[in-house]
């Protein structure tokens, strides 16, 4: 059985009172088979604290990791995980017995189990709107379905395009829209990605890794054009218990 006393676990992040993952994990450690766990965050104001976070909290046994350090905590970490490595993100820290810190990605699991309900024979390619840490899961966890897909930004580059491209015909090729930007978090609930929304149909499915609010403004408008919507509330409760399962293997 595994020894649950004096357990400490956290998030990694910049402004992060909002958090999912400190709601979640508090709640789940007030069940008696898990006392003695613990979850707080650990807000820094940027990465180079993190070695000193580190220093401070030596009994700490696991991290998520959120906006905006996914992908620039890599550096500080001692191993990665096969996956996490073809990704270039982490969203999961274990910290091992040896004292050696090694980064995992839960965020594409969580992504991968929340969006397979879903699909149908029409989804066949995906616009992933934004290129940060958590679209880098999201691309892995398309890969791993077999789902071509195409990121979006506001400035175009290689193998990216524009808001400013994106119209009807985009809208024909590409049944699946998943919002990886912050836009329409709480408290900016008004805000939505610059898209043409009137192309939205019944066939799309309209995915937004943000939960809170439960449906952003970019849902609201996919969904008035008859679209299957979905927030990342799910996603982030399958990428915690992957979290957990690592952190106690």
């Amino acid at each position: 059985m595994i020894d649950t006393l004096r357990r400490r676990f956290g998030l990694l992040g910049r402004n992060i009172s909002y958090s999912f993952s400190k709601g979640y994990f508090t709640e789940k450690f007030s069940d008696e088979v898990f006392a003695g766990n613990s979850y707080e965050n650990f807000d820094i104001s940027e990465i180079n604290y993190f070695t000193e976070l580190v220093k401070n909290n030596p009994d700490l046994k696991g991290l998520n990791v959120t906006i905006p350090y996914k992908e620039q905590v890599i550096p500080f970490l001692d191993k990665l995980s096969k996956k996490a490595a073809l990704i270039g993100a982490v969203n999961t820290i274990k910290f091992t017995k040896n004292g050696k810190l090694k980064g995992y990605n839960t965020d594409y699991y969580g992504f991968k189990k929340s969006l397979e309900p879903l699909l149908e024979p029409h989804h066949k390619k995906a616009l992933i709107l934004g290129t940060g840490g958590a679209s880098k899961g999201v691309a892995f966890a398309l890969d791993e379905l077999g789902i071509p897909y195409t990121f979006v930004s506001r400035e175009a580059k290689e193998n990216i395009i524009d808001y400013n491209l994106i119209n009807a015909t985009t809208f024909d090729n590409f049944k699946i829209i998943i919002n990886c930007t912050p836009v329409g978090t709480s408290p900016n609930t008004e805000a939505c990605p610059d898209l043409p929304y009137e192309f939205f149909t019944d066939k799309h499915i309209a995915y937004d890794l943000i939960y809170n609010p439960a449906e952003t403004q970019f849902l609201k408008n996919a969904k008035e054009k008859g679209a299957v919507i979905k927030n990342g509330y799910d996603m982030l409760i399958f990428q915690a218990e992957k979290a957990w399962k690592i952190w106690n293997k």
